[in-house]
């Protein structure tokens, strides 16, 4: 059967657009399920197969509800929510298998709130003006390909053409991918990993570890969206256990700063009851993003400090700071119903702070510890390892101890 690629657009301004896409997917020898996002206006030349009387309804409302003193306020919400449904309930019927979504600013943020909805591994294509801008609000924490469209969307030319081919060619091109985001014969789960680039060889040796032991990795840059896409997934019933090994998104999200996390991280496996060895790696320093190249920011000035790249510094906290790092791990671990275990390098948590690194400073690797002890809930269990993060007997018991909870 041939795949169905479905387009999300709104028709009263890109009819002209959508149905060039719908021609070059039947072109392709997929087929096209046209999905209508627009309220107001009306495109008698161009029908959808998915109506917007339809999609309002699907998000709990009507257009003639809408339509009454309308405001892209009101309407929006509606339109995410009926598009999402409606999508939702296709995909898991197995009649759509990829989803492409053109649109200008207001159109690109209403169908990325669609396409962050739809499950990891699905194809999703994102067509819009605003691509080659910071995505991220757009992106999120999907798999989102996001397109940019160089020229607006408004009006079919031999551009325009071309690039509304490549959109189509690229969506039905996903489709045909038979390969799915389940487990692989044999293994026995999947482990979810947090990394940084301080803490990359004891990664490494991690991943080598869990794969001789017959589980698979996904690995996770713990740089905000990293931890945040593998707590999803971990909802989303794609991860077995978590190997938390790097919390420095923790820390900057206390202070504010480059690799900040949102607040439900670090509470997700707790909440699910999923086996978890949490590892404070990274979270002693800070990532801070400079406008200019080796600039040391004035109030950072009297800490320790190195640069991570000309345009990221990196400043050692110190003890005080350390406490109310090591406050928030324990805030959000307060979630976690058992199989948790904390895990501590009492040789510095990074190799910025191991022997000989930029960060180095034993009164404050105990000062650390210190702080986390006091701040733990009871119910975790705690082990202090004489070791630094990427010591290879540290993360051999980490490894050690995950599996005993998964297989215990």
């Amino acid at each position: 059967m041939p795949k169905t690629i479905a387009i999300l657009a709104t028709l009263d301004t890109k009819a002209a657009e959508a149905d060039f896409m719908r021609q070059e997917i039947q072109a392709l020898g997929g087929q096209a399920l046209l999905i209508d996002l627009s309220v107001m206006g009306e495109s008698p030349k161009v029908r959808a197969d998915i109506t917007k009387e339809a999609i309002a309804q699907a998000g709990g409302s009507s257009i003639e509800e809408l339509r009454t003193n309308p405001s892209r306020q009101k309407a929006s919400p509606v339109l995410i929510q009926g598009a999402t449904k409606v999508l939702l309930e296709r995909i898991a019927q197995g009649s759509v298998h990829a989803v492409v979504a053109l649109g200008g600013t207001q159109g690109t943020s209403n169908c990325s709130q669609v396409l962050q909805a739809l499950p990891y591994g699905f194809p999703k294509v994102m067509l819009s003006t605003a691509a080659s801008g910071d995505t991220k609000p757009f992106v999120g924490i999907k798999d989102i390909t996001m397109m940019f469209s160089v020229s607006d969307i408004l009006g079919l030319n031999p551009f325009a053409r071309r690039i509304l081919a490549n959109a189509a060619a690229a969506a039905w091109g996903m489709a045909q991918v038979e390969r799915s985001t389940a487990d692989e014969p044999g293994v026995k789960g999947v482990i979810g990993l947090t990394n940084l680039g301080v803490l990359t060889q004891g990664s490494m040796h991690a991943i080598d570890l869990f794969h001789q032991a017959g589980y698979e990795v996904i690995t996770f840059h713990a740089i905000g969206a990293g931890g945040e896409a593998m707590e999803q997934m971990m909802r989303e019933g794609l991860i077995t256990a978590v190997f938390d090994y790097a919390l420095g998104d923790i820390a900057d999200g206390v202070y504010g700063v480059l690799r900040a996390a949102g607040p439900k991280r670090l509470t997700v496996a707790g909440e699910l009851g999923l086996p978890q060895v949490v590892c404070p790696g990274g979270s002693e320093h800070l990532g801070i993003l400079l406008n200019e190249p080796n600039v040391v920011p004035p109030e950072w000035a009297s800490h320790q400090q190195t640069f991570h790249n000309p345009f990221v510094f990196v400043p050692r906290l110190r003890a005080d700071e350390q406490a109310r790092v090591a406050q928030a791990i324990a805030d959000r671990l307060r979630h976690a119903k058992g199989k948790t275990k904390f895990l501590m390098p009492l040789r510095g948590v990074s190799r910025y702070s191991a022997t000989g690194g930029e960060l180095f400073d034993p009164e404050l690797d105990r000062a650390y510890w210190e702080a986390l002890q006091v701040a733990l809930p009871d119910t975790i269990e705690t082990e202090a390892l004489d070791l630094t993060a990427e010591d290879p007997a540290f993360v051999e018991q980490a490894v050690r101890s995950l599996i005993a909870m998964i297989e215990g």
